[in-house]
């Protein structure tokens, strides 16, 4: 709560928080829009595959002239780890790519912020491991959807109460897990010109829709908050935000829940595609449990709603901003040396499942694409049954032919065992399986 107080002793002091951003794609170009508005904050170096378009993106959020002038703008990930730059942002969202950014940050000592949730998901653990030996910060993202469910599981936790359940909300049918790029567009009520035009990527917005994304973020937030990963998968309930106490409790208590402790995704939309009253489509919950019946009575007499019992109550927070919050992840790892979250341990893993039945000899297009989607699993299972991460599922080939709706495995792919990436996640799975 005293970011602000610090970031301005270091702008008195002539010692201003210098930040490399690698990606100036949606979310960094956010994150840029708010540097010229925070003194004590700058931004010497954008990475990007394409320079000028990162200028391009400084000139949209407002950047003067002067400002892009005293920038370095380059296709060179190596110039983010010089000179006196405290921060890294890695907003690639390429897995691969995000593990070698990450890696190579943590080697020059600077903090990692990794919005590549994606990177995170496939090998995080293990980076935020190596980033605590090396004395540097490892942090998802603040503004985010798993760094504020993170933040709000902590609070909970801290003011001593159990954590039931916790997560986001999204737009959600069973029907979208076998969506592909062609006929996304729909279900957003755009047509694809429209999307064209706007500058929209049909394979992404895929993967917000056929729940590949849903379980990246969930499986984020179980690695770090410790909370467990359901058995068989999001169930993705239909809730609103004053129905989160009844819906989001054990089955045993009248919910949803196998158990109680889990992340969960809930759903804007009924299963037959009514929307839900006071969706939660943008925002994040936690549901909590009072410890007694004296926590229950300030519960009932402080409004929060709760369920039947009065025991069950949730705080939630309606709406993320992803980019423009992000400040507060790069001014914690810089000033106060804490992450906005980081991954504990190896507990929720993201499978490649089949979009349709794939013959051996097709090619992987990983998420959000026309072969697979990502269900998120207990990572001790995931282990077990040798899913293939989502992460890995690209421009892989099939050696076996793999039923529609089956999970995926290494043994189903032809796996470069060498390339750099395989060979950190199959070191993770190494240290961190039981």
């Amino acid at each position: 709560m005293n970011l602000h107080h610090l970031l301005e002793r270091r702008r008195a002091a002539g010692k201003p928080v210098r930040v490399a951003l690698i990606g100036a794609g949606k979310f960094g170009s956010m994150f840029l829009s708010q540097v010229p508005h925070t003194p004590g904050l700058e931004v010497p170096v954008i990475v990007d595959l394409d320079p000028e378009r990162a200028r391009d993106a400084c000139r949209t959020v407002g950047w003067d002239a002067a400002r892009i002038a005293a920038t370095t703008f380059t296709k060179d990930g190596a110039a983010a780890t010089g000179g006196d730059v405290e921060v890294i942002v890695e907003a690639t969202g390429n897995p691969s790519v995000g593990i070698r950014h990450a890696r190579a940050a943590i080697a020059a000592g600077k903090h990692i912020v990794m919005v590549n949730v994606e990177a995170d998901v496939l090998a995080g653990p293990l980076l935020a491991e190596e980033a605590r030996k090396a004395g540097v910060v490892y942090s998802l993202a603040y503004g985010d959807q798993p760094a504020l469910t993170a933040e709000m599981v902590d609070w909970a936790r801290a003011t001593g109460f159990k954590v039931v359940a916790a997560g986001k909300g999204t737009k959600y049918l069973p029907i979208y897990h076998d969506v592909t790029p062609a006929g996304v567009w729909g279900h957003y009520g755009l047509t694809a010109a429209e999307a064209q035009s706007a500058g929209m990527n049909p394979q992404m917005f895929n993967s917000f829709l056929d729940g590949t994304k849903s379980a990246i973020e969930m499986a984020a937030i179980a690695n770090a908050t410790g909370l467990d990963v359901p058995s068989t998968g999001l169930l993705f309930p239909p809730c609103g935000v004053d129905d989160l106490p009844h819906v989001m409790r054990p089955q045993d208590k009248g919910g949803w829940l196998e158990k109680s402790g889990v992340v969960e995704v809930v759903s804007s939309l009924e299963r037959d595609g009514r929307p839900v009253f006071r969706d939660l489509r943008w925002g994040v919950y936690v549901v909590l449990e009072a410890p007694n019946d004296y926590a229950a009575d300030c519960f009932r007499q402080y409004g929060l709603k709760t369920d039947s019992s009065g025991r069950y109550a949730a705080m939630y927070k309606p709406y993320h901003l992803i980019g423009l919050e992000l400040n507060i992840s790069v001014l914690s790892a810089a000033l106060r040396n804490e992450p906005t979250g980081q991954p504990q341990d190896f507990r929720g893993d993201v499978a490649a499942v089949a979009k349709k039945n794939l013959r051996a000899g097709e090619m992987l297009d990983g998420e959000g694409g026309y072969t697979v989607w990502g269900k998120l699993m207990p990572a001790v299972e995931s282990l077990k049954t040798g899913a293939l991460p989502i992460g890995l599922a690209h421009r892989v080939k099939l050696t076996n032919d793999v039923a529609h709706g089956a999970v995926v495995r290494w043994a189903d792919v032809e796996i470069d065992a060498k390339d750099d990436a395989v060979a950190f996640r199959r070191a993770m799975e190494a240290k961190f399986s039981r």
